[in-house]
């Protein structure tokens, strides 16, 4: 039972403060990935995964990791997204990793479009008067991908193995 809720709200949690910190803060604290990491370890063991299928789990995370590494490397993305990213990829393994990958690559298109628009429209006063909403509205400034990769990860996370059965 304790089991089942901690898959149930673990992970969907973190992923909603990790989007939610970055459209504030644009930043994602490192304590996420530490949990996420912490939370798929944890749960793994407990929850019986076969030492192989642990080191396949291992490897998605590090090959995530790798890739946005560069990523950030280059200014693309921030330091935050490349960890959630690589923690994201650690729960789903290789049997989940391209649908959470296509998801991530369109969400994120569409965010960046969307504050492409967003940064071409005078702010009313009211909106003009917030710290986060004029970051956001900043010619040239960031985008929160953190979004992009939690709402990805809560599209894909309900086809794995993680989500306790309903029983109906």
């Amino acid at each position: 039972m304790l089991s089942e809720s901690v898959r149930l709200l673990l992970f969907p949690a973190l992923m909603a403060f990790a989007a939610s910190s970055d459209l504030f803060t644009m930043t994602i604290s490192n304590r996420v990935a530490l949990i996420l990491a912490a939370g798929f370890f944890a749960l793994a063991l407990w929850s019986g995964m076969s030492v192989d299928d642990a080191i396949s789990h291992v490897g998605a995370g590090f090959a995530v990791l790798a890739e946005t590494f560069v990523f950030f490397t280059r200014g693309w993305i921030g330091g935050g997204d490349a960890k959630l990213g690589a923690a994201t990829a650690l729960w789903f393994g290789f049997d989940f990793l391209l649908d959470y990958l296509i998801y991530a690559s369109l969400f994120g298109g569409v965010l960046t479009l969307a504050l492409i628009q967003f940064r071409k429209l005078p702010l009313p006063g009211l909106l003009a008067r917030q710290p986060w909403i004029m970051r956001l509205h900043e010619s040239g400034g960031g985008v929160p991908y953190g979004i992009a990769l939690a709402a990805a990860a809560l599209v894909v996370y309900p086809k794995t193995g993680w989500m306790p059965a309903t029983g109906i």
